[in-house]
């Protein structure tokens, strides 16, 4: 069937037919078109936002903590009773731990490089136990006529 173009999307007569725009798209004006849902952006049985209706916050208290790079960052915790702030916390900034002593932050922890499966190897079995078991392969495959 013959079709229109509309914003680069191929349109045959019958959508546009359907959809009431054929006007619109001849003469190149855009019309508003109602999305069917008046109240965008909330759900059903939402009620009003505000602090009145959600009740008072509960109190609060901040820290800073600082990490080996010198960044500073204060999370917020509650004053609930027996509740103690931990004794370090993550830098968001750089991840290293941060400790509430500026002068003494924790050490960052050493990083450890990958180890392959043969480094892993190579500490569970000495030199001697891997030509062991590489003779003993081999002679089960000489057994079986695979390798000569």
């Amino acid at each position: 069937t013959a079709g229109h173009r509309y914003h680069g999307v191929a349109i045959t007569s019958r959508i546009m037919q359907e959809a009431s725009l054929a006007g619109a798209l001849r003469t190149g004006e855009e019309r508003p078109v109602a999305s069917g849902n008046a109240i965008r952006g909330s759900r059903v049985g939402a009620g009003p936002m505000g602090e009145a209706e959600r009740g008072d916050t509960a109190p609060r208290f901040r820290i800073s903590y600082w990490c080996a790079n010198g960044h500073e960052t204060k999370p917020s915790f509650s004053e609930e009773a027996g509740v103690q702030p931990p004794e370090t916390w993550d830098c968001p900034r750089c991840g290293f731990p941060a400790g509430q002593d500026p002068d003494n932050p924790p050490t960052p922890p050493r990083n450890e490089p990958y180890k392959t499966h043969l480094a892993y190897v190579k500490e569970r079995r000495s030199d001697a136990d891997g030509e062991a078991i590489l003779q003993e392969a081999l002679e089960s495959l000489r057994n079986r006529r695979i390798v000569f």
